[in-house]
């Protein structure tokens, strides 16, 4: 018998990563409109999805709107989870890091319109802003190193370093075992610095 373990109020079986899907399984359930599998995965992932958007978000009331997005799109595109490339529980996350990240770029785009319209009415330079800047474009070398990583290596550092999970978290989300989690992350750290051009 499959004995189940709450994390975060998350079904994870025991047996790691050997085990059934059900969070996949529910997904197929609610991409032929079953509206209690989708409360079941809503009720099995909510809490961890939310803390994944506020950890990226920080602010609580945009980070409520977003997890609001990204059950809605889990409704809608259910029918897109394919069972035989990852984990259902992985598949939601990965909707909600995309669009918390869709959200900071918004208001970041927002918030630079509002800082060159200041910087051009002060006509005044600020150290500020070019340090916004460096960082920004920082970011953006890190994202695209991210970019060129396979997707094993790409969804490891992502749930790590964005989502703030353990190893041995990742390895129970992703289906893998831990061994193979530590050797994504190493070769993966290893081929972004080699991206970005970083000496050890």
């Amino acid at each position: 018998m499959l004995v189940l373990m709450v994390i975060d109020g998350v079904d994870v079986p025991e047996d790691g990563a050997d085990s059934v899907d059900h969070i996949g399984e529910l997904l197929q359930q609610v991409a032929a409109g079953d509206q209690t599998a989708f409360a079941r995965v809503y009720d099995m992932l909510s809490s961890r999805v939310f803390g994944l958007i506020l950890r990226v978000l920080v602010d609580r009331s945009q980070s409520e709107e977003v997890l609001q997005e990204v059950f809605l799109e889990v409704w809608q595109s259910a029918s897109k989870f394919v069972p035989n490339k990852g984990q259902g529980r992985s598949w939601v996350l990965t909707i909600a890091h995309r669009r918390a990240v869709d959200r900071v770029r918004s208001s970041q785009a927002s918030s630079d319109r509002d800082v060159r319209v200041g910087v051009r009415d002060l006509d005044v330079a600020h150290d500020g802003v070019s340090e916004q800047v460096e960082l920004r474009i920082e970011g953006e070398k890190v994202t695209t190193a991210l970019a060129t990583l396979p997707d094993p290596q790409r969804e490891a550092i992502t749930l790590a370093y964005f989502g703030g999970y353990s190893q041995s978290e990742i390895s129970a989300l992703v289906g893998a075992p831990l061994g193979t989690i530590k050797t994504r992350m190493r070769d993966g750290l290893s081929r972004l610095r080699t991206e970005m051009g970083v000496t050890a």
